[in-house]
């Protein structure tokens, strides 16, 4: 067996950094390695003696684990045959010193963790190395210091299988985190947000998922807030038209989103959990360097303005499936419309329609059986019959349209659109009445 140890030392106060990843999601992206990664006390331990060889072997391996560090800070490694031997020539590194030639009976007894409670009592028996430790009876030194001790050793020497907890992924990504100081606004929710949208990204990795839908919550810090009882949580959801592992993307909505929310009392913890994710295929680039764009994608665009002036501010056209021409779409925020309605593949533009539809249609005024549109309008082609809309509530009026187009010629305005109202059958009057619909380029 060969196994490496992985240490991420802190980074100091004063050096401004961005933040360090969980344990949790440190140990996610190891697993992209092998899948026997373990946390042994401040450790991150990885067995690759059955993988070492699919990453071009050891030396490859390593330089695989450095290139792709997700933390800010220069990872610590060390290796050895055993997991123990391993955390305890990566502690000798972290302190500045070499390893002894005679591995592992050499090293100095305060790199055990079984140890550590006993090395005062040790030293004064003359044991100040693992070696020095095995050669004692194992009977009295089992009765002296217990059994962890004497196990413990039995497993740095491989005399005895090790047993550990491996670690694996959830199904679903969420993970709490304690502020490091009450939040009082968007900004400092924000900051602590950073982290836990590293550890989404490396558990979106890991899962081959993309992010469709995440749910930010924080704690409130306080029940009662000038006399109004107040709730235990406030959240906001952020939503994408597609799936994504962009952390920019989600970062700026969910500063949008942040900004237009007002904290009812300071936040002590903030958790983020993911509501919709899909399969990830990868991002697919083009060889033309003329169709490799920068700058942020269309629904990008649409997804951060939305968050920024509001859903209703941001509309898009969605067809629907009507004959008459003014419901032929209707607008509709473009969050909203992620999934669009089958109605746009059934539904086709015929070839007499205009190309600029007036918001309602203008009712025309009449030489004697010639309806006029600055001047008296020459039919040319139709009629193009449409009866629709006996379905309709009140908005309609009870009425169904009962229509005849045709496209006519105007002495001014040029090509115009315009359709007789056919009185229906069961709403039957006498008058005729003429209107303009659209108008051609």
């Amino acid at each position: 067996m060969h196994w490496i140890a992985l240490r991420w030392p802190q980074p100091e106060a004063e050096m401004r950094m961005p933040p360090m990843p969980s344990d949790e999601a440190l140990g996610w992206w190891a697993l992209q390695f092998t899948p026997r990664v373990a946390w042994v006390d401040e450790a991150l331990l990885l067995e690759v003696s059955a993988c070492e060889r699919l990453w071009g072997g050891r030396l490859g391996l390593m330089r695989q684990i450095l290139s792709l560090n997700p933390a800010p800070v220069r990872v610590q490694q060390a290796q050895g045959a055993t997991c123990l031997i391993a955390l305890a020539r990566l502690r000798m590194f972290a302190r500045g010193e070499q390893p002894p030639a005679d591995v592992p009976s050499g090293l100095p007894l305060d790199t055990l963790s079984a140890a550590r409670d006993h090395l005062e009592v040790l030293a004064h028996l003359g044991c100040r190395t693992w070696g020095e430790v095995a050669a004692l009876p194992r009977g009295g030194l089992t009765r002296r210091f217990g059994k962890d001790l004497r196990t413990a050793l039995d497993a740095a020497y491989g005399l005895r299988p090790e047993s550990h907890r491996w670690l694996t992924l959830p199904d679903v990504f969420e993970q709490k985190l304690e502020l490091p100081a009450l939040a009082e606004g968007a900004p400092e929710l924000m900051w602590s947000a950073n982290r836990l949208l590293s550890a989404l990204q490396i558990w979106l990795r890991a899962r081959q998922r993309g992010a469709r839908a995440l749910e930010l919550q924080w704690t409130l810090d306080l029940k009662r807030f000038n006399g109004v009882n107040l709730p235990p949580h406030q959240l906001i959801t952020v939503r994408t038209a597609e799936a994504t592992q962009d952390m920019a993307h989600l970062r700026r909505l969910m500063a949008e989103k942040l900004a237009l929310t007002t904290l009812a009392a300071p936040a002590s913890w903030l958790r983020l959990r993911s509501l919709e994710t899909d399969p990830w295929a990868g991002a697919s680039e083009s060889f033309l360097p003329e169709d490799n764009r920068k700058g942020d994608r269309l629904h990008e665009m649409v997804e951060r303005l939305s968050a920024r002036l509001g859903p209703q501010q941001v509309l898009v056209p969605v067809a629907q499936a009507d004959h008459r021409p003014e419901r032929k779409q209707t607008w509709q925020p473009a969050l909203n419309t992620g999934r669009r309605s089958e109605a746009r593949s059934r539904n086709t533009v015929e070839p007499a329609s205009p190309t600029w539809l007036l918001p309602e249609p203008l009712r025309l005024d009449m030489d004697g059986e010639r309806p006029c549109y600055r001047g008296p309008l020459r039919r040319l082609i139709g009629p193009q019959r449409v009866e629709a809309g006996w379905w309709g509530g009140v908005e309609d009026g009870g009425r169904p349209a009962v229509r005849d187009y045709y496209v006519a010629e105007s002495p001014e305005a040029g090509l115009v659109w315009i359709f007789r109202e056919r009185p229906a059958a069961c709403f039957a009057e006498g008058e005729v009445r003429w209107y303009l619909q659209g108008l051609y380029a």
